[in-house]
């Protein structure tokens, strides 16, 4: 195994061996795509690194040699193409294959990649390029990001557009070798925007030690080997790539599977792609579980899979349960942020508690604080979670939000990195997630910001005030729900409620859309103008306001 080269202990007896022992050694001037992707391209050339198909039937290998050479090829064709160590450059790659090969390309360049999902819409993309100055976007062409793009870009003369399909040919024609290039470990090697609750998305910056932190998650927490084959369902564009699809599973041993799909998939989809393709670990959010769970899952072949991980929400008992009696596999869940790597889990030394996020990774001095700042060492009791800086910052705790020092300093303060997650721990150390302290939505494992949505709706003329609010949904975890006070001479209407939602998905990913509209006369406020969303989420709980049930589908995408 690859990484054990960068830990200063192979073996480890139980849980605290681990967590007192497990050391990482970091090399100076270390950069993931030199020092493992070209190793093991040069000591091991035939090992699989990604194992791709698409749900047209297409299916490709890619080598370790594969790899290290035509991500030098790209790196040639990008600096042919003026990209520059320190650039950035917007991704729009879905699950293609050739996002693997750039991501490589961009860390031995020192070009900073900003992987972005394909559900953007235009005014996503022009916040993304300005917020972050790129002045690149790569995309695969799908037959409507490109054209959402190109709207982002408008008459921009200094922006370029590179479609994908040049970096095949780039793979084919330029040279496979590439001078390297020099890198400090806390230079910034790629970047992810996230949402927020009171402002716009977040851009979080991760150094090029980053990938060393995600050893915890493969190999400590899914528990991957060299003869593993490992299935994350999340799209590139999302963080949960990072975590279940590149550094820490390589670094294991591992190989990575992809299943690239355009269209609306189904359980048998997913299940279909476990089966054929001898998949090993598999992990994804509570949503997709659920959505094999209700599909008769006797009819396939599941005796390849050895090792399931829940991710992005909070695992329901009832389907850890329900997969167990099915498989017999214990769901593992494991808790982390976009700034982290895995935090919190369930790995082989722990007993999962169904619905608990287990116990710390190694490496990371998690407490619960309360309001005050002071530690909480009573059991159950509920408080904010929290990072310990005081013995340094943490291997695989983000650099800070990008180019944004003072948002950073809001969140790393007091000797502590504050994650605004709230949770408690039980007599036996196990934790329990509770939710936010703000009001950001989680919904099938997305991260909705109230704010994002709000300033969509307010663009339509018929919406004077509104609220965007979580409510508590059995299937996603929450679904959106706007409150809405109306402008003069618009009525509450059916016709009106689809108007509104086909706007929101008109201007931004279909996922913000709410699934509930409710018309109010006036909103919750406090003295300072501030709207009350705690008041109306504790209205709609006491309402026991409905969600349309779980349909055995998942759209394009909706897994993170």
């Amino acid at each position: 195994m690859f990484a054990t080269r960068f830990l200063n202990k192979d073996v480890f007896e139980n849980y605290d061996d681990y967590v007192q022992n497990a050391k990482p050694n970091i090399p100076e001037n270390f950069n993931f795509a030199y020092d493992v992707v070209d190793v093991i391209a040069c000591e091991t050339p035939d090992k699989v690194a990604v194992l791709w198909v698409n749900d047209s039937g297409e299916r490709k290998e890619i080598t370790f040699k594969m790899l290290a050479e035509m991500s030098n090829a790209t790196a040639n064709f990008l600096t042919a193409r003026g990209l520059t160590r320190g650039d950035t450059v917007l991704l729009f790659m879905r699950r293609r294959w050739e996002y693997w090969v750039l991501m490589m390309a961009m860390h031995k360049m020192g070009v900073i990649p900003i992987p972005s999902t394909n559900q953007l819409k235009t005014e996503d993309i022009k916040f993304r390029l300005k917020a972050a100055d790129a002045h690149t976007v790569i995309a695969f062409d799908d037959g409507a990001i490109v054209t959402e793009i190109k709207s982002a870009i408008g008459d921009a003369n200094d922006i370029q557009l590179i479609d994908s399909s040049e970096i095949v040919n780039a793979c084919e024609t330029y040279p496979k070798t590439f001078e390297r290039v020099p890198n400090d470990n806390n230079d910034t090697m790629v970047v992810y925007f996230t949402s927020g609750t009171t402002d716009m998305p977040k851009m979080v910056a991760h150094n090029f030690a980053y990938p060393l932190g995600h050893i915890n998650t493969a190999v400590f927490w899914q528990q991957l080997g060299d003869n593993d084959i490992h299935f994350t369902l999340s799209e590139s564009g999302w963080a949960k790539c990072s975590w279940g699809k590149m550094y820490g599973q390589w670094l294991a041993g591992a190989t990575v599977f992809v299943f690239d799909f355009a269209r609306v998939f189904t359980a048998h989809d997913l299940l279909t792609a476990i089966s054929e393709n001898k998949i090993t670990s598999f992990c994804a959010p509570p949503t997709a579980y659920k959505m094999m769970i209700h599909a008769d899952m006797a009819h396939y072949d599941l005796s390849s899979l050895r090792k399931a991980e829940i991710a992005g929400e909070a695992l329901n008992p009832e389907v850890y349960e329900r997969f167990f009696d099915i498989t017999g596999i214990k769901l593992r869940e494991g808790f982390g942020q976009t700034e982290t790597c895995v935090l919190l889990f369930n790995n082989q030394w722990i007993e999962p508690k169904p619905g608990s996020m287990g116990m710390p990774a190694a490496g990371w001095d998690i407490q619960i604080l309360d309001e005050r700042g002071r530690q909480i060492t009573e059991p159950d009791t509920v408080g904010e979670i929290c990072i310990s800086l005081k013995a340094g910052w943490p291997l695989g705790l983000f650099k800070g939000y990008h180019k944004n020092e003072k948002l950073t300093a809001t969140v790393s303060r007091d000797g502590y990195y504050h994650t605004g997650d709230v949770a408690y721990r039980d007599s036996d150390g196990y934790y329990w997630f509770v939710g936010r302290n703000d009001d950001l939505i989680k919904t099938s494992g997305y991260r909705v910001s109230p704010f994002e949505v709000e300033s969509v709706l307010l663009e339509h003329p018929s919406v004077r005030e509104v609220a965007v609010t979580g409510v508590l949904d059995a299937a996603r975890g929450q679904a959106v729900k706007a409150t809405i006070v109306l402008n003069k001479y618009f009525q509450a209407t059916d016709n009106l409620t689809r108007q509104l939602q086909n706007h929101v998905k008109s201007r931004t990913a279909h996922y913000k859309c709410p699934r509930i509209i409710e018309y109010v006369d006036s909103l919750p406020m406090t003295i300072s103008g501030k709207i009350r969303r705690a008041l109306i989420r504790t209205l709609d709980s006491a309402k026991e306001t409905i969600v349309e049930p779980i349909k055995n589908t998942i759209g394009f995408g909706e897994d993170k």
